[in-house]
């Protein structure tokens, strides 16, 4: 993905369609008020509903948080970042990510909007469900939070000067869009990027 020039300012356009444009924006409030009610009654429903033990909700939670940021990671590097030849191509991933990268500092495009959003959701919700039954409960409600915790430090290294423990997240993010677009995947974690190696140079 190549962008000619960073604009600090501004907002881009994805489609000549007001209607369309509209649903390309969101608010972290809106995307709150979907997921956070939704981990919190897929959690009730599998304790009280499914008699699913605390423990093994709570463990398949932490593994749920977990997993959600190696997807990040594979998404961001490998789907957002794809490189090709192919115009079409190309024009997509514009619209998916590239705009992104040319106004980053665009708060209504810090979050995935709601409907795609919720597609996304679904196909993850149903994946894993295949894999682990009614545990998909806890596993997905930890995925989601993971989800909640990327988006929200992403808002914030975007749109806000950061604390002191979002520091290294800062760098490593701001570099990625000023300076190593080719690296510095992670956003809400650098693990993986020290495990496959796409870490920033230090200097």
């Amino acid at each position: 993905m190549h962008i000619e020039k960073i604009k600090n300012k501004g907002q881009g356009k994805v489609f000549q369609s007001e209607y369309l444009e509209m649903m390309t924006k969101t608010h972290p409030i809106v995307i709150y008020s979907m997921y956070v009610p939704t981990i919190v009654f897929l959690l009730y429903y599998g304790v009280v509903y499914k008699e699913l033990s605390v423990a093994g909700m709570a463990a398949f939670f932490i593994a749920g948080l977990f997993a959600w940021t190696l997807i990040e990671y594979i998404i961001h590097r490998f789907i957002f970042h794809i490189v090709s030849d192919s115009p079409k191509v190309q024009r997509a991933i514009y619209k998916l990510h590239g705009i992104h990268h040319e106004y980053p500092r665009d708060r209504e495009r810090l979050f995935m909007p709601p409907v795609p959003s919720l597609i996304v959701a679904t196909f993850f919700f149903s994946l894993q469900y295949l894999i682990f039954g009614w545990n998909v409960l806890g596993f997905f409600s930890g995925f989601l939070f993971g989800y909640l915790l990327y988006g929200s430090m992403h808002y914030a290294i975007h749109a806000f000067t950061p604390p002191t423990f979002l520091k290294a997240l800062w760098r490593n993010h701001h570099l990625h869009h000023y300076k190593y677009p080719e690296k510095g995947f992670g956003v809400s974690s650098v693990m993986w990027d020290h495990v496959f190696g796409t870490i920033p140079p230090k200097k």
